[in-house]
């Protein structure tokens, strides 16, 4: 028998860490090894227990959920799973620059009938974070915020690269952006697996962390160089030549979709506008989506690039690429956003 994944659940509530702890033993793959009110309880726990993971609240009393998290990655890093219940602050992604590997949108009732989700989501996502790679990831420190008062021009760009990207990609996608030169002759088209209410506080964050223009995709954009779209969760971004220029369409997602925002049809539209000069970025997550596209980009002429199984939180997603023959390159997340820079 696979031996269960022994978790420590940080929260402020006594009611949440008692629903939380409920929903990861009934997963029957999880063992609850303790519980903390904050991060000083925490921190001692952590030391006590050993945990494989973390579950956790990071809006609490005394120590809070962040400096937690800079201490537990300085000393002792383990895999952090982030429980949010407010969609529209940045604090899930302050938590992920800070070494946490992904995020659950915590629902405002987590008894409600229509609010289960959540419990299915928490329970895979520490699972698959305390198997994968993450320690090589956290072994850079995030960059500082990047000041982004110097805007580029609107140019057209020499290439796009379409990523494709779902559970550890946020974490993967701030690390890559914060290291591209503000002047980037390319543009960047991303399909995360997210929900709608945090797309456009991931977008702001991304802005904040790069010299390039970051921004929720809007329908009609026109694709300039130095500039990153992301598409909103919940749609489909598609990319379709306009006489000499390049424009998103946002379209909803039809009922073969099995992800959503979906990489494959992003990827797919790319290589039929942008031919040899579409390039294909496969980062960590579940599953295939991706796999088409590259297939399309690399029909085309375009060439893919793919996260390794060194780095990849999830080597689904990117390994069914790699697996397949379509990766010119695989690679590690620390040496992808040099390879990105390369592209001329």
């Amino acid at each position: 028998m696979t031996p269960l994944v022994r978790v420590l659940v940080v929260d402020d509530s006594p009611v949440n860490r008692h629903v939380i702890s409920e929903a990861l033993i009934a997963s029957g793959r999880v063992n609850v090894v303790g519980h903390a009110s904050n991060g000083e309880q925490a921190l001692r726990m952590v030391a006590e227990l050993a945990p494989d993971a973390i579950s956790l609240d990071v809006e609490m009393p005394k120590m809070d959920g962040f400096t937690f998290l800079r201490i537990l990655m300085a000393t002792r890093a383990l895999p952090v799973v982030v429980l949010s219940g407010n969609g529209s602050s940045e604090a899930v992604f302050k938590a992920l620059e800070l070494g946490a590997v992904d995020f659950v949108a915590k629902p405002g009732n987590l008894l409600a009938s229509d609010a289960l989700a959540w419990r299915k989501e928490l329970v895979d996502k520490l699972l698959l974070a305390q198997r994968g790679s993450w320690r090589q990831r956290r072994a850079e420190p995030p960059p500082a915020l990047l000041s982004t008062a110097r805007r580029p021009a609107l140019l057209m760009p020499r290439f796009v690269v379409a990523v494709a990207s779902s559970t550890g990609g946020p974490g993967a996608l701030l690390h890559i952006l914060s290291r591209l030169p503000a002047t980037y002759p390319g543009a960047l088209l991303i399909a995360q697996h997210m929900a709608p209410i945090f797309t456009r506080t991931f977008a702001a964050r991304l802005d904040r962390t790069t010299g390039l223009s970051v921004q929720e995709a809007k329908d009609g954009d026109v694709v300039h160089a130095s500039h990153v779209y992301v598409c909103p969760g919940g749609m489909c971004m598609l990319v379709r030549r306009d006489g000499n220029t390049f424009r998103l369409e946002l379209v909803p997602p039809d009922h073969r979709e099995r992800y959503v925002p979906s990489g494959n049809r992003l990827m797919s539209s790319l290589a039929e506008a942008l031919g040899n000069r579409a390039v294909g970025l496969v980062l960590t997550g579940m599953a295939d989506d991706g796999l088409e596209g590259a297939r399309a980009i690399r029909k085309a002429g375009g060439s893919v690039i793919v996260e390794s199984e060194d780095s990849a939180v999830v080597f689904g997603m990117p390994g069914t690429v790699a697996a397949a023959g379509l990766a010119n390159k695989v690679l590690p997340l620390r040496a992808i956003a040099e390879e990105l820079a390369l592209l001329r």
